[in-house]
């Protein structure tokens, strides 16, 4: 199974955007994870429509836009229209997760689902054969550099087999303190996707941030 990483802007220099999602993509990176925050569902505020159509211009990859906001499906549109290629909503911040994934799916979108660190697998039940993909939040949203929370890795194991028990063929994204010291067993666990901020735009060496983190799921996989 091949890993993908997906840098975190969340980490990145804001007046440098550009530039950072130019050092994702010769990094090697296969995903651009772009955190959207309203300062309601988390405290902090941060990009909209018109910054994630400024990045779809910036960069080939697939733009990985994950949605902290409070009643989703009002503006899910817009960010599909700026360029958006995986959207994900939260489980605790729409009453109606099925027709936020439906409207995902419909207007071309890969649709995920993300859960909070107190939220139970479970909660994604009734939506996995909805899903493209599911996201673990292994950090409290709202801040970038939070210590990964360790039961995170079990909680990564538990959804694999909940969602191979139904037949859905969902991805896991891991998004919150992911660094080589937990890469491989984030993966190892059935994480396909590894959301990493710090570990990679906090370092000097971006591409060699990202190769580490490669590196490190390639050693535990072994």
């Amino acid at each position: 199974m091949t890993v993908r990483i997906a840098p975190s802007l969340l980490a990145a220099d804001f007046a440098r955007l550009a530039d950072a999602v130019q050092l994702a993509e010769e990094g090697g990176a296969d995903l651009v994870h772009v955190d959207v925050m309203d300062g309601h569902f988390v405290p902090n505020l941060t990009m909209g429509p018109p910054v994630v159509a400024a990045l779809r211009k910036a960069t080939r990859l697939p733009l990985d836009v994950h949605l902290m906001i409070e009643n989703p499906e009002a503006s899910l549109q817009q960010y599909l229209d700026a360029g958006a290629d995986w959207v994900s909503v939260h489980v605790e911040a729409t009453r109606h997760l099925q027709r936020c994934l439906d409207l995902i799916r419909r207007g071309g979108g890969r649709a995920g689902a993300a859960i909070n660190p107190g939220t139970p697998t479970l909660a994604l039940q009734a939506v996995s054969l909805d899903l493209d993909y599911a996201v673990i939040m292994s950090v409290n949203p709202g801040w970038g550099g939070q210590p990964f929370l360790a039961p995170s890795i079990a909680k990564v194991r538990l959804l694999r087999g909940e969602l191979q028990a139904v037949g859905s063929r969902a991805s896991i994204e891991v998004d919150g303190g992911v660094e080589t010291g937990n890469a491989g067993a984030l993966a190892a666990a059935g994480a396909e996707i590894l959301v990493a901020g710090t570990a990679i735009y906090g370092q000097q060496d971006v591409r060699g941030a990202i190769e580490k983190l490669r590196q490190a799921n390639r050693t535990v996989r072994a």
